[in-house]
């Protein structure tokens, strides 16, 4: 039973473009933290707020009550659990594992099945809202796994999050994830087309969104991202590599349970020009760049009309 009212020694690993503020939060609510991550230096902004550095996550995880995951892609999920320097390797398990991650429904009932076996609670807890909801601690978290040890990390994910459900049995937070990148994609590519055509038509953009932002329209990528396409601002919030990994994960669920997206299909094409174009780094809104390219307009500027 995880005592709240001690600081708990927490474990992080991945201190990418979220993770980084994720782990903050924690830290803020004056927790200990060991933090892992593949590049040492992306992790130095918790080093320095006192954070500790571990050599593997089979280390991290032996000093650790609760072990939180956020890395890329599900290998990288995979080696962290169950590679030879693993958190499961660990001589002194901790009590609870949470893949944050994105990742393969099946992996999180791989690594759970795996887990339970030493005696470890493992929960799948994908999140969604950006590098916007991680730094203000207002994401969503969809969570698989046993509710007993989802109640436990309640607390923690209360100080990162504005809405978190449990969706059922592990793999059922990769599951409502993906639905959520189903609806990402459709809203993401809705959003580019809007601008183009509003921008070909002459219309004032910046005008035109107040508009349909108040309407049947309104969604996160309206708000949140045809501001920064505006501003020609393609930093990543989330990766276009990650969202090309997610949509590949849907499809390939899909195709398991004979269940045919071609909407989602034709994003996914699209997303793979953007990232032949070299913008596999860019944030999911460089989808305009390609889109861009398909319409020959080459220099989308708000400030033009």
């Amino acid at each position: 039973m995880i005592n709240h009212h001690t600081p708990l020694q927490i474990g992080w690993i991945g201190t990418g473009v979220m993770g980084l503020s994720m782990c903050g939060h924690l830290m803020s609510a004056g927790h200990s933290v060991h933090v892992y991550s593949r590049s040492k230096h992306k992790a130095k902004p918790l080093l320095e707020q006192g954070a500790v550095w571990s050599a593997t996550p089979q280390l991290l995880a032996n000093e650790c009550d609760i072990v939180f995951t956020m890395v890329g892609l599900p290998e990288d999920v995979r080696e962290v659990y169950l590679g030879e320097f693993g958190i499961l390797q660990a001589e002194d398990l901790p009590g609870i594992v949470v893949d944050m991650t994105t990742s393969e429904p099946s992996l999180a009932q791989d690594i759970f099945q795996q887990a339970k076996a030493l005696g470890v609670q493992a929960i799948d807890a994908p999140v969604s809202g950006g590098d916007i909801g991680a730094k203000a601690g207002m994401l969503s978290i969809m969570v698989g796994g046993d509710a007993l040890a989802i109640a436990e990390v309640y607390p923690l994910f209360e100080l990162m999050a504005k809405t978190i459900i449990h969706q059922g049995a592990a793999g059922a937070g990769q599951h409502t994830k993906m639905c959520n990148q189903i609806m990402a994609a459709g809203s993401m590519i809705g959003m580019c087309e809007s601008l183009l055509y509003g921008y070909k038509a002459g219309l004032k953009l910046e005008v035109m969104l107040e508009s349909i932002g108040g309407g049947a329209a309104a969604c996160w990528a309206l708000e949140n991202l045809a501001p920064r396409v505006l501003d020609s601002d393609f930093s990543p919030g989330f990766f276009v590599t990650h969202f090309v990994k997610d949509m590949g994960i849907v499809l390939d669920e899909a195709k398991r349970m004979s269940l045919v997206l071609p909407g989602l299909s034709l994003v996914h094409q699209l997303y793979l020009a953007v990232q032949a174009q070299g913008h596999g780094k860019l944030g999911t809104q460089a989808l305009m760049l390609a889109l861009q390219q398909l319409s020959g307009v080459n220099h989308f500027k708000s400030s033009n009309h």
